[in-house]
């Protein structure tokens, strides 16, 4: 499995969520609220209310998966980050993968 971070705006938070794990390309998407996020876009210095989404997602989902954020995300240049845990509880993986739904 794969635990892929993505930052968005609260507002588009909810119904990115929604459709990725209804369109079944996450089995799970957690969020994390009241982030903000400090950069620069463009030569201009930018500060922003985010809230990550957390989703799991089976290896062999994940391009799909990223293919469907960059085609719902509203930023030019979403944040989009996955990492593979060393370590997942065996019952939790094997839900994540389908084998015990």
């Amino acid at each position: 499995m794969y635990l892929v971070f993505c930052n968005i705006s609260p507002e588009e938070s909810k119904g990115l969520a929604r459709k990725l794990v209804s369109e079944k390309l996450a089995t799970c998407i957690s969020t994390i609220p009241g982030l903000m996020s400090y950069y620069w876009w463009k030569d201009r210095f930018c500060e922003d209310d985010e809230v990550t989404l957390m989703i799991k997602v089976k290896k062999e989902n994940y391009d799909a998966l990223l293919t469907r954020i960059l085609e719902l995300h509203p930023y030019k240049v979403p944040e989009v980050i996955a990492v593979a845990p060393e370590k997942v509880h065996l019952p939790y993986l094997a839900w994540v993968r389908g084998e015990d739904s």
